[in-house]
């Protein structure tokens, strides 16, 4: 028998879990309405001509809150886009950018479309035409609006819509910040593409840092010491995987894709798996490993940390129940239903929340945003002055120690602080910085009820959100 269809869609569950954390906070009543709300919603239909056809496209731009500006997130290109979706992905947006203290409001947007049936020039027109659409209405600006890539979309459609800002608008100044996730060439910022899974990555190093975490999730030893399970070997799910591998090397035991899951005790060999998808455009078929073709079954595999890293609402009430990970990190937005949530709450199973966990994108295109408005490169500035200081050092030791520095701190201490380096560290420091509030907030405010990290992100979220609305502010 089929699991059943999830109670609430997705947007419903963001909501729900929004209740669940504002009933713990004594605010006048109304106040949740007015938090949940999307300030505003565009939706665009458009005819394109592709060939003797003329086919029409619809898309939407959602405003969550614009307490702050620009309002920021990304679009999306998916047959499975809806005004629901961007309205959810909007207001996830704005309790992550608050959470993780990022300046920007809450907004996200897309358009219903399978990129897969099109080739790259129609591609191009379809993308050029929405976000026409979207600049005319004011939903597209460097200081009021700016998107990113999300599912379906990428550096190459960003360079498409930049150049259409462009050509509406000649006379901004600061033209080429109207949307983040570019191609290095044209002002984007190293380490953008790898963001949200090396976020992730950071995010669970800050998790098994702290040996009382790690402890009451019913886990032992440090990540390497994790069999771990990945749903989606995108963008994130890839770079996630990859960074796993290069540093840590747990286990990584089943990869789960759309044509099935490839799983092996042993552990899989990312690089090879990546590099057969991207030859024959599946899972199917790759040697030596074991394969299920039902993907969603290895959901529930044994583990001890499953990553859903794709698609929202793949753990649902239907198969919650049968979840064995003992951590489930949210890679993904929204990948547990509010349902979903509470059954693995009330199993004792801990969950690091999407709010927290995938905001690594909008973290980078922050920085990559500051780097535009300010019209130079991040450590432009000092980086020379690092390097002549270094060398003064390496100097000192050796006229000290008579004897020459090793190669390996020579070109540690003369190489200066590259623009990749400084993204990085603030990256970890930002989600390191946001675990420990979370976990803080956890304990403390758990003292008096259980709390999960989901209702701790929440609150801290929320109160942030509402002392920066002055509609919300009391007089």
């Amino acid at each position: 028998m089929p699991d059943p269809v999830p109670q609430h869609g997705f947007r419903d569950s963001v909501a729900r879990m929004v209740e669940h954390a504002m009933s713990l906070l004594d605010v006048p009543e109304g106040t949740a309405d007015a938090l949940k709300a999307c300030s505003s919603v565009v939706q665009v239909s458009f005819p394109i001509r592709l060939g003797d056809r003329i086919e029409v496209f619809t898309g939407w731009r959602a405003v969550h809150s614009a307490h702050r500006l620009p309002v920021k997130g990304g679009l999306r290109f998916s047959p499975d886009m809806d005004q629901d979706h961007a309205e959810a992905l909007a207001a996830l947006m704005t309790y992550k950018c608050a959470l993780l203290d990022v300046p920007f409001g809450g907004s996200k947007g897309g358009l219903r479309i399978d990129p897969r049936q099109y080739d790259e020039a129609s591609l191009e027109r379809i993308t050029r035409r929405f976000a026409r659409e979207l600049i005319r209405r004011g939903y597209i600006s460097p200081a009021e609006n700016v998107p990113a890539p999300d599912m379906g979309t990428s550096q190459r459609e960003m360079a498409w819509i930049l150049d259409s800002y462009r050509d509406l608008h000649p006379e901004d100044l600061n033209h080429i910040a109207c949307v983040t996730g570019k191609p290095l060439e044209l002002g984007g910022i190293p380490g953008r593409l790898e963001a949200t899974g090396r976020g992730v990555k950071y995010a669970l190093d800050a998790f098994f840092s702290e040996t009382d975490a790690v402890h009451e999730a019913g886990l032992e030893g440090k990540l390497g010491d994790q069999r771990v399970v990945i749903q989606g070997l995108g963008n994130v799910g890839y770079h996630l995987a990859s960074l796993l591998q290069q540093r840590d090397a747990p286990r990584i035991v089943a990869i789960i894709e759309r044509d099935g899951a490839l799983f092996d005790e042993a552990g899989l060999d990312i690089a090879a798996v990546h590099d057969y998808m991207q030859r024959t455009g599946g899972v199917e078929g790759f040697p030596g490993v074991g394969f299920e073709r039902d993907g969603a079954r290895m959901l529930e595999a044994d583990c001890d940390v499953l990553i859903p890293a794709a698609m929202e609402g793949v753990i649902h009430a239907g198969n919650a129940e049968r979840i064995q990970a003992r951590l489930v990190v949210e890679a993904a937005n929204g990948p547990c239903t509010w349902e979903a949530d509470r059954i693995l709450v009330s199993r004792g199973i801990t969950i690091l929340p999407d709010v927290f966990v995938n905001a690594g994108g909008v973290v980078v295109s922050y920085f990559e945003w500051i780097r535009n408005i300010g019209h130079i490169r991040l450590g432009r500035l000092q980086r020379r002055h690092e390097a002549t200081r270094g060398q003064h050092v390496i100097s000192a030791i050796e006229m000290m120690t008579n004897r020459s520095a090793p190669d390996w701190l020579r070109e540690s201490l003369t190489r200066g602080t590259e623009e990749i380096d400084l993204v990085r560290s603030a990256l970890d420091d930002s989600m390191r910085l946001a675990f420990q509030e979370i976990r803080e907030t956890k304990e403390i405010e758990g003292n008096e009820r259980p709390m999960d990290y989901r209702t701790a992100a929440y609150l801290i979220a929320l109160r942030k959100v509402m002392r920066a609305r002055s509609d919300l502010i009391s007089s």
